[in-house]
């Protein structure tokens, strides 16, 4: 699945990749990329949540920050996290008809 899917080292998943049109892949092609899509799919919800729980504990850290220098990069970590997860579910909303393929 490494022709079709490349790892986002910023959203920590792989992202398909596809080098030619959909319609140019054969039958068996398309369907070994759909399964694998929906395995990556399936997991993002779980990503989030990690990416949740270090925004949790940065906001507690932030919470008893007194150092302006360290509350900047602290707010600023925790809003990169944040547009990691609004970029994660867009891919995960984006996709969702991938499953109704699957089942045809």
């Amino acid at each position: 699945m490494n022709d079709y899917f490349t790892y986002d080292e910023r959203l920590g998943i792989p992202l398909p990749m596809l080098s030619k049109e959909w319609e140019e892949y054969d039958e068996k092609e398309q369907h070994d990329i759909l399964l694998e899509w929906e395995k990556i799919r399936g997991a993002i919800p779980d990503r989030i949540a990690e990416l949740e729980q270090i925004i949790n504990q940065k906001q507690a850290e932030l919470s008893d920050e007194s150092d302006f220098a360290r509350s900047c990069q602290l707010n600023s970590e925790i809003a990169e996290l944040a547009s990691i997860i609004n970029d994660l579910w867009i891919w995960y909303r984006m996709n969702q008809t991938v499953s109704e393929r699957i089942h045809r």
